[in-house]
């Protein structure tokens, strides 16, 4: 190494010229061709030619004279036949030096600068060669193969990267713009981070999108996606992440619909009910039944008769639409939308317990007293036909003078009065009613769900689930049962809370749990608990159905290990199904909040937290955090106004301050 030497080094991605201009301990000065100083260790060097330059010429000259070299370098460079050199030396599979490679590229007197452009070709071609500065490995064919196919998604990227950016700026800035090209990939990839953040798949290319054009987090996205028409305003994003679809998969309705015109004979024994007085109570919205009461005389007493829509008498285990049903677990009742578990033909068609119409059911008929004491109970197959479709409207404003229904009431009560005294734990809260008007607006009802009619249906699906429970546990067989730990504390007795310790009261009782064998349920005051009500709208229950039914000699019974992998299949999507009705639910009521900013309520205190105090406002049902009230000493249970400030709905935001 000499002063004047030409070199070549590789920084950034690039191959410089460059010219010895100083030498201190292996470390160098040198001149690139763009007239800058670097210092450097000699290692770094890519290459070291016989070619001189004098360092004591002007520095302009020099970097003049150091351009005129790469630019002949890189001219020669386009001469390198790189494929066709593969093509010879790849089975080979050994490192070729330079000098070799040099003499292949160009045989005749090859010197310095052939050298260099031999360097210059295979850096900037990698696709063929494993590169060193002085000595080469090809490829195997596979290894080309895959390097081709990352090189091509790179491009693809980085063009999508462009046009995405491109579109997002001009988009935000509120231009009119045109799609790009690739518009539909583009969108797939901003979904798919709009939903799932890091973890998308698309996570590093939509970030690099959003950065390019200037957007600052993933949340910008909604607008964009509902600006270029891909979302609605009030797109139910659980929904899409999930991939949960209203619409039913064409086998399963097709199969559903060969069951309706051509239903399964009834089995011997089925009892004819359909002289009976049956009513069914219902939200004025329902369209599928799958519950219906009657009441008769006998005697003293009465003979109560809650009957169930027989269900499993059209969808058999394993059949599409119930390894369809099993995987969505539930239907999912929203403001904006009903997503059944079942197809149409039968949630709404079938196996609902429509007025007039002959249906299959399941009943349990309950020989019980005026004050609903059981005295005795069997549960039969039956074919039933409703006479009166009630809503809960309906019902209260019979209470007064319809003597069936009164008489219901009064069974009922004493039903829960009896579960009071063997320990049931009631939270009596308001229900909050969020729908959407024919306007796509949102309409609030709070309900008091211990009004006649929903004290009625209430008690009276407690009471069928209870004797379900019992009529399987005398009998071994496993179901789904539901059991529920005594709660933490209890605030109250019976049914004597206030609206703040019913509040608080929620708050200390412990999650249900799922079992194949039954155990105590303490929120009910029942020894045994399973749901089989709503087997049209709940997998569970028709899984409880089931083993009914295997009762009634109409199917085999479930085994233990099946019931066993059933409930553990079936714990997942019930939660999820939980959290996508309550978060639908919050969101539609604080879209009917943004109406009411500036509007004031009243609240009650539950407790403080570190920073403010929590409180509920009664009208809503909503739990939220007071702001202004740092210096104002409230405790639990005291009503403040308050005002409403702030709501967005898509951010689940929602301020109030006191006063």
């Amino acid at each position: 190494m000499e002063s004047g030497q030409v070199v070549e080094f590789i920084d950034s991605q690039k191959i410089f010229c460059a010219v010895v201009m100083e030498i201190k301990s292996l470390r160098l000065r040198l001149l690139t061709e763009n007239n800058r100083e670097v210092k450097m260790s000699a290692e770094r060097l890519s290459h070291r030619s016989r070619a001189r330059l004098e360092p004591s010429a002007p520095r302009d000259k020099l970097a003049a004279s150091l351009k005129e070299i790469a630019q002949r370098r890189k001219e020669l460079s386009r001469a390198v036949d790189i494929p066709g050199l593969w093509s010879v030396l790849q089975e080979e599979q050994q490192w070729i030096d330079l000098a070799t490679m040099t003499a292949l590229c160009f045989p005749d007197h090859p010197d310095g600068d052939h050298e260099s452009a031999v360097i210059r070709a295979f850096f900037n071609d990698r696709l063929y060669f494993k590169f060193a500065p002085d000595r080469f490995f090809p490829h195997a064919a596979d290894k080309v193969e895959q390097i081709a196919r990352q090189r091509e998604k790179e491009v693809r990227h980085a063009r999508l990267v462009e046009q995405g950016s491109q579109w997002l700026h001009r988009v935000f800035k509120g231009q009119e713009t045109q799609a790009p090209g690739e518009r539909d990939e583009i969108v797939s990839i901003l979904v798919s981070y709009a939903l799932h953040e890091k973890e998308s798949p698309h996570w590093e290319l939509a970030r690099t999108m959003l950065t390019k054009a200037g957007a600052g987090s993933p949340s910008a996205l909604f607008g964009f996606l509902v600006k270029i028409g891909e979302w609605q305003p009030d797109e139910n994003l659980d929904l899409l992440r999930h991939d949960i679809r209203a619409e039913l998969p064409a086998p399963v309705t097709s199969h559903a619909a060969s069951l309706v015109q051509n239903p399964p004979p009834f089995a011997a024994g089925r009892r004819d009910l359909r002289d009976l007085p049956l009513m069914t109570i219902d939200g004025p919205a329902t369209l599928d039944f799958d519950d219906a009461l009657s009441l008769v005389p006998h005697g003293e007493n009465f003979v109560l008769g809650i009957h169930i829509a027989d269900v499993g008498h059209f969808v058999a285990k394993g059949d599409p639409v119930d390894q369809e049903a099993m995987g969505r677990a539930s239907s999912i009742y929203m403001p904006d939308q009903r997503i059944s578990m079942l197809p149409a033909a039968l949630a709404l068609g079938a196996c609902s317990l429509k007025a007039g119409e002959d249906r299959p059911a399941v009943s349990t008929l309950v020989r019980v007293t005026p004050h609903g004491r059981i005295l005795d109970f069997e549960i039969v197959p039956s074919l039933i036909r409703v006479s009166r479709q009630l809503t809960y409207q309906d019902v209260d404003e019979m209470a007064t003078h319809d003597a069936t229904v009164q008489a219901l009431i009064t069974i009922a009560r004493g039903y829960r009065n009896s579960r009071l005294d063997n320990g049931a734990l009631h939270i009596e809260l308001p229900e909050i009613n969020v729908w959407l008007d024919n306007k796509g607006q949102p309409v609030f009802q709070r309900i008091d769900r211990e009004g006649p009619s929903h004290l009625l249906v209430s008690e009276m699906m407690i009471l069928a689930n209870g004797l379900a429970a019992r009529h399987l546990s005398e009998r071994g067989l496993p179901a789904i049962f539901r059991s529920q730990a005594e709660p933490r504390e209890r605030l109250y007795s019976r049914d004597q809370g206030t609206l703040f310790q019913n509040c608080m009261q929620r708050k200390q009782i412990n999650r249900f749990l799922l079992s194949g064998t039954p155990e105590p349920h303490s929120g009910l005051g029942l020894p045994a608990y399973v749901t089989s009500t709503s087997p049209i709208r709940k997998y569970t229950d028709l899984v409880t159905q089931r083993q009914i039914r295997s009762t009634l000699g109409l199917e085999t019974p479930y085994s233990q290990e099946e019931m066993a992998f059933i409930i553990a299949a079936l714990e997942e999507p019930i939660a999820l199904v939980g959290r996508i009705q309550y978060s639908r639910q919050r969101y539609w009521l604080l879209k009917y909040l943004e109406g009411r900013i500036g509007k004031k309520e009243e609240a009650v205190v539950l407790f403080r937290r570190r920073e403010g105090y929590a409180i509920l406002i009664p009208e809503y049902m909503l739990e939220c955090n007071l702001s202004g009230a740092d210096h104002v000493t409230l405790k639990a249970e005291d009503l403040v106004q308050v005002t409403i400030q702030h709501v967005h709905a898509r951010n689940d935001v929602i301020n109030v301050y006191l006063g």
